[in-house]
């Protein structure tokens, strides 16, 4: 009933007046409960009426406006986009909203973007609901979790937010264990479980007030960041610009790659630097280049 009785105020202030009849068929209901409708609009203090006679209808009074001129029609088209993507998110379960807001700017809702939570197995598509619900709906989280190193620790946490950074989904949230707001990758959580425990976000765990937690985020990831530099043979220029950004980039006379990063020092640089194999050669710096031979030595050992 909420959602018809908000229908017939968006219908109203598009079209200004509309019979009983055409809101009779637009939301499948009978005349007389549309007019019981507007008895409950008055009732509630929307000034709507309705008029018999061959030109009456129901409207809206003049004095009840909301200027549509106020949101320029491009205002109106990022609006319904914003709308189209959350949808696809899911956070939207219907498209209700969208299409009132559609009726009311008299414009479509353009799906300019999809976006596909599972790999190409569709695998992890099942996982990605499961935080999706456990965010929304503000329940616990239980999962094994495999740190850097890989070792493994058992986390409780409380989700606040997907994020997707530099080619990686993470989950924000607030970990019981180690007391703190932390990222996880999601790729190394493991036979997650949605509890049946809530949580409220206090102020120090609300992601809206969560900017201190951002910020100490992104200082760590700067403290841990190194210059890096290598050669990519030429032979692998068909992955280079899918990786790494124009600016990264310098093309050598002879035609091989010169890549320069500033990037955090982890398990997935070396894994992306080797996995060029024999056709890249690590510069700079000296630690890099060590860790480099290091990890091809030990790979070397395992066909021995």
């Amino acid at each position: 009933m909420l959602n018809r009785l908000l229908g017939i105020i968006y219908i109203l202030m598009n079209k200004g007046t509309v019979t009983a009849g055409e809101l009779a068929k637009r939301f499948e209901v009978s005349v007389r409960t549309i007019y019981r409708d507007v008895e409950n609009l008055s009732m509630a203090g929307i000034p709507v009426y309705a008029r018999k006679g061959k030109n009456g209808g129901i409207s809206l009074t003049k004095q009840f406006v909301l200027d549509k001129m106020l949101i320029t029609k491009e205002e109106q088209q990022q609006i319904l986009a914003a709308l189209t993507s959350l949808q696809e998110t899911r956070a939207l379960k219907e498209i209700e909203t969208i299409k009132k807001l559609g009726e009311f700017f008299n414009t479509d809702a353009y799906p300019w973007v999809s976006i596909d939570f599972s790999d190409w197995s569709g695998r992890r598509k099942e996982l990605f609901e499961q935080l999706r619900e456990a965010i929304l709906s503000k329940r616990v989280l239980q999962f094994d979790y495999y740190g850097q190193y890989g070792e493994m620790t058992n986390r409780i946490a409380e989700p606040v937010q997907l994020l997707f950074k530099d080619y990686t989904w993470y989950l924000r949230g607030f970990c019981r264990v180690r007391q703190e707001m932390r990222l996880f990758k999601v790729l190394r959580m493991k036979r997650v479980k949605m509890l049946s425990e809530t949580f409220e976000r206090s102020d120090h765990r609300d992601l809206e007030k969560g900017e201190h937690h951002k910020e100490n985020e992104q200082k760590l990831l700067e403290e841990k960041n190194a210059e890096i530099t290598f050669i990519i043979d030429k032979k692998e220029a068909y992955r280079i610009y899918d990786r790494f950004e124009e600016d990264e980039i310098h093309v050598l006379s002879n035609g091989d790659f010169q890549i320069h990063l500033n990037y955090f020092l982890d398990d997935w640089v070396y894994g992306m630097i080797l996995s060029f194999g024999a056709a890249v050669k690590a510069l700079e710096p000296e630690a890099v280049r060590l860790e480099m031979k290091s990890r091809v030595e030990e790979m070397i050992k395992i066909y021995k």
